[in-house]
């Protein structure tokens, strides 16, 4: 599998700060999932016609099955990666941005400003999907993971157990995870046999 992991920040892709998205997404992945992945990377200042450029290319060029970006999901000026998402799209899928909201919630009243979408784009013989994450490495891991008590017992889904059977659907690679970190939920008619 091929995913693209995009930061999208004026002061990190200046070299303001350090860029926390990438390793935190990076780390998380390596955790969670059993099958090979290759990852391309970009840091990207909050522009929106570069961030529509960089998803294209990842998407079309670089044929990337899963797209994930950090930051620039906010109510400010400059925060326009779900306007750039939302261009470049063939389909959206609200339940991501949905359930993003409602796992960001348990923790802080102000997830309700968080403006997270998720997409397909396809083309003639590729399709990938493009989630929009939180910017905080403790919120891309909730979100990704979910939300368990005290006995490892899921409470509330993360969005990455949808994730497999989704890229299954738009003609993507067999994704399988580290059920400890996220168990994939697939129907028992696409479970491939181990």
């Amino acid at each position: 599998m091929k995913i693209g992991l995009v930061s999208i920040s004026d002061r990190a892709s200046t070299g303001v700060y350090q860029d926390q998205g990438i390793p935190a997404l990076q780390d998380w992945l390596a955790a969670a999932l059993t099958s090979p992945w290759h990852v391309e990377t970009r840091l990207i200042a909050d522009e929106q016609p570069l961030i529509e450029q960089t998803l294209i290319e990842l998407a079309d060029r670089h044929h990337c099955d899963l797209i994930l970006t950090t930051g620039g999901t906010g109510p400010a000026r400059r925060d326009v990666t779900p306007e750039a998402t939302l261009a470049v799209a063939t389909k959206e899928m609200p339940g991501f941005g949905e359930q993003m909201r409602q796992i960001s919630l348990q923790f802080v009243p102000t997830a309700i400003l968080s403006r997270q979408v998720a997409v397909i784009r396809e083309t003639a013989d590729h399709a990938a999907l493009i989630l929009n994450l939180p910017g905080q490495p403790k919120a891309i891991k909730e979100t990704l993971e979910g939300l368990k008590d005290a006995d490892g017992k899921q409470k509330v889904s993360g969005i990455f157990a949808a994730i497999p059977y989704c890229i299954d659907l738009i003609g993507g690679p067999y994704i399988e995870t580290n059920e400890a970190v996220c168990k994939a939920f697939r129907p028992k008619s696409a479970i491939k046999p181990a």
